[in-house]
C-alpha cells in the first residue's frame, strides 16, 4: 500500500471511527475501534481515556482543530471529582450511558487503582491548547481556574514526606498493572513537573479574585522537584561509579548516600548500557531500592519538558542510539528495559499473565511511544553535534519506516511482544487509536517545520 493511502486510511479511522460526539461535538476518541460498528468492544476499550487522547489532542492541535481540543478539555473538567477522598482528580476514562457521561475514578479499574497520570496530563494539554490556539479567554473562565486550584490542592497538600516527588501506588500511570513501579516512578515525576509549569502559565490568566495557590507557588515547587530529580535520578557511567563507592548506614544532614543504597542493588548491565557518553533518568528512587530500569516515556518527557539540560538530552539520545537493538528492534519503542523475569516477575507482578517477560508493559514494544522520542530529538536537532544529528535523523526515519511497513498489515496493533518485538502482543487489541495517531504524528513531524515539534513545550 502506498504511503499516501496509508495516511488517508489512518486519518479516516481516527475521524470516522474513533472520535466520539456528545451533544453534537467531539469529546475525544475511544481507546480502540471495535471490529464491528456498534459493538461494545472488550473491557473498557470503547471508553474515552485522558491518557490515550494525549496524541489525539496533539494531532488535532497541529491540524488547527482547536474547538475539538477545547471541548475535550472542558468535558474532562466537568468530570473532575468533587468527592472528599478524590477531590481534584480527573477521571481515568469516561463513557456515555443512558444519555449521561459516566466517569471512572478507579472504582471500575482492574485492581481498583486510579490513574494519577490522567490528572497531570489534563493540565499539560490545557497549557498546550492555550499556547497553540492563542485562546486567552478560555483559561480566564472561573471553572477553569477553579479546576486548576483543585488540582493544586491535591498535589500541594501536606504529606508525611519532605521530598517534592509525588508518591503513588503500583499501576497508577501508563504502566497500569503491577510492575514494581510504586513509590516515586519517573513518569509521574516528569508529568508532575510538566503539570506544575503548565499550571503556573495558566494561573497567570486568573482574575483578581482570591486564589490560594499562585503561579509563583507552582514554579517554586517545580524547581525543587527538578533539583531532586537531577540529583537522584540522572545517571551516567561516572555517577554510577561514585554511587558504588558511597558509604552506607549514615545519619544526619550532611550524608552522601541519602537513600542508603547498597552496592549490590546496582546492576552490572549498566556498564554496557551506559557506555562512556550515555545518560538517562532511572525509573525510581526508594529507600534502599533504586530502580535502574530504563522507562522510555519518562525519559522522553524529561527531554520534552527540559527537565534535563541540553547536554543531558544529548547523552540520552546517544544512549538510545547505542541501545537501538533493545529499544527498537523490529518495532519502536520498548516501554521499559530490562523486563522483570523469573522470581522477580512472580513476586513483583503477582503472577500477572499479561505482564509476562517481554510482554505488554514488561519489556513490550509500543509504537504509540515513538512520537514522544521523535519530538524530544527534533527539538534539539539544530544544536546537536554533526555526528549525532546524522544518527538521530537516520534513526527517526528508520523507525517511521518500520511502522509504515508493519502497522497497517497488523491492523494497528496495541503493542508487540518478544525481545525483538516481532510478535503482535498476545492480548493486544487491534485498531488501537493511539497506535494510529502515533503513526500520523510521526509522519507529521518528519515532514513539518521544526517548530511543530514544540507542541508540548512548557515555555
Amino acid at each position: 500500500m502506498q504511503e499516501a493511502k496509508i495516511i488517508q486510511q489512518a486519518q479516516a479511522l481516527l475521524y470516522d471511527r474513533a472520535m466520539v460526539s456528545w451533544n453534537g461535538e467531539w469529546v475525544g476518541a475511544i481507546a480502540a475501534i471495535p471490529k464491528q460498528t456498534g459493538t461494545g468492544g472488550d473491557l473498557n476499550y470503547c471508553e474515552i481515556f485522558i491518557r490515550d487522547n494525549v496524541p489525539v489532542m496533539a494531532y488535532l492541535l497541529l491540524q488547527k482543530k482547536y474547538d475539538a481540543v477545547k471541548n475535550f478539555l472542558t468535558t474532562c473538567l466537568s468530570l473532575q471529582s468533587q468527592t472528599p477522598q478524590t477531590r481534584g482528580i480527573f477521571p481515568t476514562s469516561f463513557v456515555e450511558h443512558d444519555g449521561v457521561l459516566v466517569a471512572d475514578y478507579g472504582q471500575r479499574a482492574i485492581g481498583r487503582v486510579i490513574s494519577v497520570d490522567a490528572t497531570l496530563w489534563w493540565v499539560v494539554l490545557a497549557n498546550a491548547y492555550v499556547r497553540h490556539s492563542g485562546d486567552r479567554d478560555w483559561p480566564t473562565q472561573p471553572a477553569v481556574q477553579s479546576g486548576i486550584q483543585k488540582f493544586l490542592d491535591l498535589i500541594l497538600r501536606p504529606s508525611f514526606r519532605e521530598a517534592p516527588t509525588l508518591y503513588v501506588p503500583d499501576g497508577a500511570f501508563m504502566i497500569d498493572r503491577p510492575l514494581d513501579v510504586w513509590g516515586a516512578p519517573l513518569e509521574i515525576q516528569a508529568l508532575l513537573y510538566g503539570a506544575l509549569r503548565g499550571a503556573a502559565n495558566l494561573l497567570r490568566y486568573a482574575g483578581p479574585h482570591s486564589r490560594p495557590h499562585t503561579s509563583h507557588d507552582c514554579i517554586r515547587y517545580a524547581r525543587e522537584l527538578r533539583r531532586h530529580l537531577l540529583k537522584h535520578y540522572w545517571v551516567t557511567s561516572k555517577t554510577v561509579q561514585v554511587l558504588r563507592r558511597r558509604p552506607t548506614e549514615q545519619y544526619g544532614t550532611g550524608i552522601q548516600n541519602e537513600f542508603n543504597i547498597q552496592t549490590e542493588t546496582i546492576p552490572h548491565w549498566l556498564q554496557e548500557w551506559l557506555g562512556d557518553r550515555g545518560g538517562y533518568l532511572i525509573g525510581n528512587i526508594r529507600t534502599g531500592r533504586p530502580d535502574f530500569r530504563f522507562f522510555s516515556l519518562g525519559n522522553c518527557l524529561g527531554a520534552i519538558f527540559d527537565l534535563i539540560t541540553p547536554n543531558q538530552q544529548r547523552s540520552l539520545f546517544r544512549l538510545v542510539m547505542q541501545n537501538q537493538h533493545h529499544l527498537v528492534a523490529q518495532m519502536p519503542l520498548r516501554i521499559c528495559h530490562p523486563p522483570l523475569e523469573d522470581a522477580d516477575w512472580r513476586k513483583k507482578t503477582g503472577y500477572d499473565r499479561k505482564n509476562l517477560p517481554w510482554c505488554y508493559h514488561n519489556g513490550g514494544h509500543w509504537a504509540s511511544l515513538t512520537w514522544f522520542l521523535c519530538i524530544a530529538m527534533q527539538r534539539q536537532s539544530q544544536s546537536l553535534p554533526e555526528d549525532l544529528k546524522y544518527n538521530v535523523k537516520s534513526f527517526l526515519k528508520n523507525s517511521y519506516e518500520l511502522m509504515l511497513r508493519q502497522l497497517p498489515d497488523q491492523q494497528w496493533a496495541e503493542y508487540h511482544d518478544g525481545p525483538t518485538a516481532h510478535w503482535i502482543g498476545q492480548q493486544a487489541r487491534t485498531y488501537q487509536t493511539w497506535t494510529i495517531v502515533g503513526f500520523l504524528l510521526m509522519h507529521h513531524f518528519l515532514n513539518a517545520p521544526e517548530e511543530d515539534s514544540r507542541i508540548l513545550d512548557l515555555f
